[in-house]
């Protein structure tokens, strides 16, 4: 690996750490809570339309963008209702051009769904923590961000690099023309290195980079048999029946105990480089999160590895028959809603044509495989990049911790279209943790992970436009 400058920040202490501490003191005045309250209460749900979705870009982010100067463009792709913000300021030629993202939809708020007292449009604080929906998935986090931002334009006047922000409005239904937005915009957008935040740490406590996402490929597995049901009485051992069928067809995709048997669906093997990043990485949810199962998934593989370097298949729903109005018969069809999370190494193109011959050769042709959709691409930056060192270096600078290295997040995000279309590094820095409960109820960022947050982030910030700490080459 080519030799790095690490951050020296004893050039000018003073500046960096009068920097972050301006930047928290918008924690204990209450000014981020304000910012933080606003944003929540727009009801930003990917379905809203267009004119709800520009609003929070209209009255929130571009504004904060075009007072630290950017020139701001909304754009929005013929084919989505789901508009975007595109933002860059140019500073000055040959230095580092930093890719910022965020979204600002959010799923549906599902106030039944949350403790009493607490509203998912009312940003509450409760127990050391901030409640509200979009606290974590994305507007904390991407707030954070741009707070952070403008504290260093405000304490040293430039930030010292050119800067590009894209928010988007779709990305909690899969980010609907963001790509066809990038290949259009590619000049506007170019940049050297994306430095973004989105998803969970590994853990509360630990500050985290992660490098790229697992890709995502939804599908619908369907055996129709008849037009009805028949009375199992009369016709029962007479007639197929689909429920079964499909359990059987199911059991050959994946073992009982959860092991991928699909050619083509994991990866060869987990990379030597992806191994040593994970190996002192432990997967744990704290107190909000489930207990591991040990004996399920792939054998030989650390939960860390089974998670971030390799892929897994889910039934997330299945039906037969109706289950509320249970009656005598053999059902007419079953259907199963199904998903494979993927790893570089695996061809997102290429899942469906494997199941297909994979089914086929197991004898169940009967079994439709429908409605599916890739709706992210597994990427992956290479741990030894000297940018993933360098950004960790700065971070445990900040925080005298240790920072996790995680090639992959176990989740999905659009980063397909910023590391291949758009042919930039990719480091992702997460505010959030795996308990945060986004998606669900009572969805919640911890002050003091916020807090965390906004100190890394103001000395990434800072360090990435002070030539003294020697960001690598691009």
């Amino acid at each position: 690996m080519t030799s790095v400058a690490r951050p020296d920040h004893t050039s000018q202490p003073d500046d960096r750490s009068r920097a972050v501490a301006r930047a928290e003191s918008l924690i204990d005045d209450g000014s981020l809570f304000e910012t933080l309250r606003r944003r929540v209460a727009y009801r930003t749900q990917s379905t809203a339309g267009g004119d709800k979705l520009s609003t929070y870009l209209d009255e929130e982010i571009a504004p904060e963008l075009a007072s630290m100067g950017f020139v701001c463009d909304e754009v929005e792709h013929p084919g989505s209702a789901n508009p975007m913000l595109i933002a860059r300021r140019d500073e000055q030629e040959g230095l580092p051009t930093i890719f910022g993202y965020g979204h600002g939809d959010v799923v549906e708020g599902a106030p039944e769904t949350w403790s009493d007292g607490l509203d998912p449009w009312t940003l509450t604080e409760r127990n050391g923590a901030w409640y509200g929906r979009g606290i974590v998935d994305n507007k904390g986090q991407h707030s954070i961000n741009l707070t952070a931002m403008r504290t260093v334009l405000k304490e040293r006047g430039r930030l010292g690099f050119n800067a590009v922000w894209l928010v988007e409005m779709g990305e909690e239904i899969g980010s609907p023309g963001l790509r066809e937005i990038c290949r259009a915009e590619a000049g506007r957008l170019s940049s050297d290195v994306l430095v973004a935040s989105d998803g969970p740490r590994v853990s509360a406590d630990r500050p985290t980079l992660y490098l790229g996402t697992r890709g995502a490929v939804n599908f619908t597995l369907s055996i129709e048999r008849r037009d009805t049901g028949h009375h199992s009485g009369n016709w029962g051992g007479l007639l197929a029946n689909p429920a079964i069928e499909l359990a059987h067809a199911i059991a050959c995709i994946a073992s009982v105990t959860g092991r991928i048997r699909v050619p083509g669906w994991a990866p060869p093997s987990v990379p030597e480089t992806v191994r040593a990043a994970l190996s002192t990485i432990q997967v744990n949810g704290g107190p909000n999160g489930p207990s591991i199962e040990p004996c399920w998934g792939e054998p030989g593989l650390s939960a860390a590895e089974q998670l971030y370097g390799w892929s897994s298949f889910d039934v997330l729903a299945m039906t037969s028959g109706d289950p509320q109005h249970t009656v005598n018969a053999v059902p007419p069809k079953a259907i199963a809603k199904c998903q494979l999370r993927t790893v570089v190494g695996v061809e997102e193109d290429e899942v469906v044509e494997n199941l297909r011959a994979h089914l086929d050769a197991h004898g169940f042709s009967m079994v439709a495989i429908e409605n599916a959709t890739v709706g992210f691409r597994a990427t992956r930056l290479d741990p030894s990049d000297a940018w993933v060192r360098w950004v960790g270096d700065s971070i445990a600078q900040t925080t005298g911790k240790p920072t996790a290295v995680l090639p992959n997040v176990g989740g999905s995000l659009p980063n397909d279209a910023f590391s291949e279309i758009l042919g930039m590094r990719t480091i992702w820095i997460p505010h959030s943790y795996p308990g945060a409960q986004n998606h669900g109820g009572n969805e919640h960022l911890p002050v003091a992970v916020a807090r965390e947050a906004l100190r890394i982030m103001t000395a990434v910030y800072w360090d990435l436009g002070d030539p003294a700490t020697h960001p690598p080459p691009v």
